[in-house]
């Protein structure tokens, strides 16, 4: 059965909303809204009514598209407000099989046991290496026998008055919200094949005012980081090194930047606060300004990734995602900076109903929201409402389902017989009333016998007035 969701992607420089139906696995887009961006800044909630107003405009857009009036909505948050910790859980399995009311019982336990500062709430739990007596690296216990239970899992927590201003601005919007998921999570479902997850990728969403970084090995995220630098400072640099308003710095950003070939062409810009004055400036700075500023974004990401401790457990590289990555040559920068590591741009997994805006790679946050609506999420994690999200069924629950369909098909053959019984005995008492009926008939009454024709000297006449008077 279908279900129609609405995945809000709250950026720093765009909001968007996506209507889609999701049907099983399959996702089908039916509608979509983009806005500009008020009130957030570096991922940070700065004005609630700005934001509010924001995401109303792109929320407006996409119903009007899709035709439909969605009320609840999956929504991302930035890793500016994100940190992330690690924590174990051990359990016993009493039963020796291995089902998910005992999974559930080891990510609370992994929970339980974390230290998580007061100011903090999680919105991810999630499970990255699991344990089965002595194995180790067990991919999925689910199933398994065993006496004992153990697994590793990072945990990513948020400021609670961050979240709260959150729940603010999307409840302000007239929504309500159905789950909140880290927006670079959010952009490694939609990029990474499963291949890149199995041998070890780093994701690095790098978007409007903000970078984003997850490292995911094999099932999970394993480290997050955030830096609050985007594609916008590029256009602010520009702006001041070339003395030009904004809008038309980001146009020369995009049309002329270029990260491996630079060129010593003459270009007319405007001049800040005087545009019928233009000044000739050459390709160079431009290039040079870009280059400076990128090539320093990088280098501090590759750092991260070597503080991490899993630069060596990388084995598929990089994916850079977002909309910084349309610059010409970013991909040949990075590939000097992250030395030995593969690089590739990742492009959002495409799914039906998408449109060309959508195939961008600024769009791989919210493609990543409704996959994770679908339930690409990670196996066994633990959400922001408490709830373990899994795919599995237990015998258990196979068998108790079985019990209550016996227990309705006992109840249908129970009412089936008290009918036929009712019909039996309404049968039964009308044959009674017909029989009744029948010989009340039949007895004889000689006031029913026919009066003939009035005649003195009809013998049978005589006969029956005789038998009258004598009975």
């Amino acid at each position: 059965m279908s279900k129609s969701v609405l995945a809000i992607d709250i950026g720093s420089t765009k909001i968007c909303a996506v209507i889609a139906e999701i049907d099983g696995g399959n996702i089908q887009v039916i509608g979509h809204g983009i806005s500009k961006s008020q009130g957030v800044k570096k991922g940070i909630i700065t004005n609630i009514e700005l934001a509010s107003k924001s995401i109303r405009k792109a929320l407006n857009d996409a119903r009007r598209i899709a035709g439909k009036n969605i009320s609840s909505a999956t929504v991302s948050i930035s890793n500016a407000y994100a940190k992330s910790l690690n924590s174990t859980g051990v359990v016993n399995v009493p039963q020796k099989d291995i089902s998910t009311k005992e999974i559930n019982r080891l990510m609370e336990t992994a929970l339980y046991n974390a230290n998580i500062p007061n100011e903090y709430e999680v919105i991810h739990v999630l499970p990255y290496n699991f344990r089965v007596d002595d194995q180790d690296s067990i991919e999925d216990p689910y199933g398994m026998n065993a006496s004992r239970l153990e697994v590793d899992a990072n945990i990513i927590l948020t400021q609670k008055t961050s979240l709260s201003n959150l729940k603010k601005t999307v409840r302000s919007a007239g929504l309500e919200i159905d789950g909140i998921v880290l927006n670079s999570y959010a952009s490694s479902i939609a990029t990474l094949q499963i291949d890149e997850k199995e041998l070890g990728a780093a994701v690095i969403d790098m978007g409007g005012q903000t970078s984003n970084l997850v490292i995911h090995l094999g099932n999970s995220i394993h480290y997050n980081s955030f830096l609050g630098v985007g594609s916008n400072h590029i256009t602010n640099d520009l702006s001041m090194a070339l003395h030009t308003p904004l809008q038309i710095a980001e146009k020369v950003k995009i049309d002329h930047a270029d990260l491996v070939n630079g060129t010593f062409e003459m270009i007319e810009l405007p001049v800040i606060g005087d545009e019928e004055n233009k000044n000739s400036i050459s390709l160079e700075i431009v290039h040079n300004v870009v280059m400076a500023r990128v090539e320093e974004s990088l280098s501090i990401l590759s750092n991260s990734i070597e503080k991490s401790g899993l630069a060596d457990q990388i084995g598929a590289g990089i994916v850079l995602t977002g909309g910084m990555t349309k610059l010409k040559g970013i991909r040949e920068l990075a590939q000097a900076i992250f030395r030995n590591s593969p690089i590739r741009i990742g492009l959002p997994r495409e799914i039906g109903g998408m449109t060309e805006d959508l195939k961008d790679p600024a769009f791989s946050t919210v493609v990543g929201l409704l996959m994770y609506q679908s339930g690409k999420h990670t196996q066994y994690e633990i959400n922001n409402d408490k709830e373990m999200l899994h795919s599995k069924i237990d015998a258990q629950d196979i068998e108790l389902r079985n019990i209550k369909l016996n227990e309705e098909k006992k109840s249908t053959m129970v009412e089936h017989k008290r009918v036929e019984t009712q019909s039996h005995s309404s049968a039964t008492r009308r044959a009674a009333r017909n029989s009744e009926h029948e010989s009340t008939n039949d007895s004889f009454s000689f006031d029913d016998l026919p009066k003939p024709e009035q005649s003195d000297g009809n013998i049978i006449t005589k006969t029956s007035n005789w038998l009258k008077q004598l009975f």
